[in-house]
């Protein structure tokens, strides 16, 4: 499951910062190209802006679960990249701000 869900090459993550729109708020920035594939790939960026290895792997642990568990439209690559202010929010905050812009740019499939 890892494998096919999650952009692992550094290839990938250029076509999706170089071709792809973005959306952005407080806590994260997402951008999103279309694959043609029949599954959402995902990837996040987290620089040590937001802080020491601890709290950037607490950043990526909340926010691969908030993807997880919402339904995304198949056949897109998303990275979403945290900003500074991530490092102090909580797992509500953060599924707010990941489901808003999801939404904003329609690919949050509705359940």
């Amino acid at each position: 499951m890892k494998g096919a869900n999650y952009l692992t090459s550094p290839k990938q993550f250029a076509l999706v910062y170089d071709g792809g729109n973005t959306w952005v708020n407080r806590l994260l920035v997402m951008k999103a190209v279309s694959n043609g594939l029949e599954l959402s790939r995902y990837g996040f960026s987290v620089s040590k802006r937001v802080g020491n290895a601890v709290t950037r792997n607490r950043v990526k642990r909340l926010l691969r679960e908030i993807i997880r568990r919402m339904p995304l439209e198949p056949g897109w690559d998303i990275v979403f990249i945290a900003r500074s202010p991530a490092a102090a929010a909580d797992y509500s905050t953060m599924e707010q701000s990941a489901r808003g812009l999801l939404s904003r740019a329609g690919l949050c499939r509705e359940s």
